[in-house]
């Protein structure tokens, strides 16, 4: 199985770190926030990855390089102007292949075990779920007898992970568009199951949250 890490969003609310460095390549404890991804990735065998980018991509490219030192073999889909999360997987899917693929976003931090994610799919999408974190207190969806759906009381916050298939996306368009309304037209046919992880998991979205980032890693 292959995995991609989203790594072009334009980190507006971490700027001004973000004006010269790419948000990805923010250190943390020594060492790049997406490194962090990478190597546990390798560790739960997924060497194929794919990476996405698109401002100051080319730091990226030029930091990472091709990840043999990794132990991995990283390609990278240039989108120049970022694509949303749905336009940038779409326009990655001839990287990714034709089966079931992971993707995680690059700007959260987390000690998820991916290799449970080798095995999951039983429809086009399995959602990681979290507790809803302070700054997003409403949660995303639902989850009932591990099927994940956009109506109910008791909401968790979608945790940047998941496996997809490439059908999710076999009617879609090259541009740029959000992935939410592919994965909810899923829900209401019962494509989309999902789980709750309970262990660390930080959405690393701003300076204040990178610090304290920071401060669990020492």
């Amino acid at each position: 199985m292959r995995a991609m890490i989203l790594a072009a969003g334009r980190g507006e609310r971490m700027r001004p770190l973000t004006d010269k460095t790419p948000k990805p390549l923010l250190k943390v404890a020594g060492q790049c926030l997406i490194e962090y991804h990478i190597k546990n990735l390798v560790a739960a065998g997924f060497t194929e990855i794919v990476i996405n980018h698109a401002h100051l991509g080319e730091q990226i490219e030029r930091t990472l390089g091709d990840g043999q030192r990794y132990g991995a073999e990283l390609r990278y889909s240039s989108e120049g102007v970022a694509l949303e999360t749905g336009g940038g997987i779409f326009k990655a899917l001839p990287l990714l292949g034709n089966a079931p693929f992971l993707v995680i976003n690059g700007d959260v931090w987390c000690d998820y075990p991916f290799n449970q994610l080798r095995e999951v799919l039983t429809g086009l999408v399995h959602l990681v779920l979290v507790n809803n974190p302070e700054h997003h207190p409403k949660g995303d969806f639902c989850l009932v007898n591990h099927r994940v759906h956009n109506e109910g009381n008791t909401r968790l916050t979608y945790g940047g992970i998941g496996v997809y298939h490439p059908d999710l996306f076999k009617d879609c368009q090259a541009g740029r568009f959000q992935l939410a309304p592919l994965l909810i037209n899923a829900m209401k046919t019962g494509q989309v199951s999902g789980e709750h992880y309970k262990g660390k998991w930080i959405d690393v979205g701003t300076p204040e949250r990178l610090k304290y980032l920071e401060e669990i890693l020492k």
